[in-house]
């Protein structure tokens, strides 16, 4: 049996119920998600473009679905200080799937924002809500159309015309369970014309002893002449399992910057989909993952530039030890109509031990003149001479392996654009990679005093 099936009969038996926990823009497109499950199955191994990943058998287990929304009662108050050194932030929380705002946030924000659960602002703004949900995350995808069918909350960020957050937004999710349990997150974000935001996003996992099944869909509006950057740090656990899906439509002007940092996981599948429908716009999209033991870390990504005069620059760097798996699948696409397009994709990739293996696929379709284009890349070890060299200037050999892995990584943090994030994300690196996985719930930081005004 199909591991759809078991997730369509459970629709299919507690219609009611999902649908009285959630709200009217979400419910509106539960029956066309139903629909397109029933004609598709989730991709396996070997598929194309999921050499290394098999989602069947991600969703195969029989995981506990919280449709009548019971409150786990995550300890954020002792257990998550996600806090970032010299860096002011407008809060947000997920537990599980559904979302909660700081009280300093939801009343210090600029007029005309608009940032809160989807259970809450579709009482007042439906009519925006509608406009902009599952209008970018294809249901034709089969877990995007899985997370439609079941999600029943989620995040709304809308930032009107010429209006600067001067703060980041922060949102930190938390997975807490006592069984095994399938969560289903989404994020709507929409930036209108000359509007600007950062957002910083971290996962983390409080039970590790329970395996956790996580879908994110996450959809981003780029209106003319916006910028946005999103930075999304996965601290989750080993037995934390991630299907994770952003989708995003540039207008002419705009300025998109998505950072993707694996440090600590189980099994994490993200695919980021750009669409660059303007002319005069700049894409950044970035990621590193850090893994070892059995971990696996899967990106896959597509950029489309439907419009001229455009830029775009993507790299991804993986380190891998022990028996861990990565895979990278990266895609530039310039459709006829989109001349002087500048265009780099990049992975670079360290396997640290023999049993680790990493995959990588960069690929160009180019169907116009007059472009810039190029990819590359490589798969190789440390280099022994440099390790030698600083060994003759009394370094040792774990120090200069250590060195040169944080030099390796180095340009993937300089694209942060934030500098409290860029320091913070050095010292969390430099942690895991000498085996201290330097989790937020083992931080000395003080944000947990904010945590306690949550509002409920």
């Amino acid at each position: 049996m199909s591991s759809i099936k078991q997730y369509t009969d459970l629709y299919k038996g507690n219609t009611e119920v999902i649908c009285s926990c959630s709200n009217g823009v979400m419910n509106a497109m539960r029956n066309e998600a139903l629909k397109s499950l029933e004609e598709r199955r989730l991709p396996v191994k070997g598929d194309e473009n999921y050499e290394i990943t098999d989602l069947e058998a991600e969703f195969t287990p029989d995981y506990g679905v919280n449709i009548n929304r019971y409150d786990f009662g995550a300890d954020t108050a002792n257990a998550f200080r996600c806090d970032v050194p010299n860096m002011s932030t407008w809060l947000y929380f997920s537990f599980n799937d559904t979302y909660y705002s700081s009280r300093t946030a939801s009343i210090s924000l600029p007029e005309g924002v608009i940032i809160g659960s989807f259970n809450q602002i579709a009482k007042q703004h439906q009519e925006l809500m509608s406009k902009y949900y599952g209008k970018l995350a294809p249901k034709s995808n089969a877990a995007v159309a899985l997370n439609t069918l079941l999600a029943q909350d989620g995040l709304f960020i809308y930032i009107p015309k010429n209006i600067t957050l001067e703060k980041p937004l922060q949102l930190v999710n938390i997975l807490n369970a006592t069984v095994p349990v399938m969560v289903n997150r989404r994020i709507l974000i929409v930036l209108e014309e000359n509007a600007h935001a950062k957002m910083l996003v971290c996962d983390h996992t409080q039970n590790q002893e329970i395996d956790f099944l996580n879908t994110q869909v996450i959809e981003v509006f780029a209106g003319k002449n916006s910028s946005f950057d999103l930075y999304d740090l996965e601290e989750s656990g080993e037995r934390t399992h991630r299907v994770s899906s952003l989708w995003a439509k540039q207008e002419e002007g705009s300025n998109l910057l998505v950072n993707g940092i694996t440090l600590v996981n189980g099994h994490t599948r993200n695919d980021y989909s750009i669409e660059v429908a303007g002319e005069h716009c700049e894409t950044h999209l970035y990621g590193m993952a850090i893994a070892g033991n059995k971990q696996h870390i899967d990106n896959h990504t597509e950029i489309m530039h439907n419009a001229g005069h455009c830029s775009s620059n993507e790299l991804f760097k993986y380190i891998l030890e022990d028996k861990a798996r990565g895979a990278f699948c990266g895609r530039i696409k310039v459709e006829p109509n989109a001349p002087k397009i500048e265009a780099y994709q990049g992975n670079r990739n360290i396997c640290m031990s023999p049993e680790a293996k990493m995959y990588t696929k960069p690929q160009l379709e180019i169907y116009t003149d007059d472009v810039k284009c190029s990819h590359g890349s490589t798969i190789g070890q440390l280099d022994q001479d440099a390790i030698f060299y600083m060994q003759a200037r009394g370094i040792s050999k774990n120090e200069a392996r250590m060195l040169l892995m944080q030099a390796f990584m180095a340009d993937v943090i300089a694209t942060v654009r934030m500098d409290s994030l860029k320091d913070r994300l050095r010292h969390l690196v430099d942690k895991r990679l000498y085996g201290k996985l330097a989790l937020c719930q083992q931080c000395s930081s003080d944000c947990h005093d904010i945590v306690n005004n949550i509002e409920q």
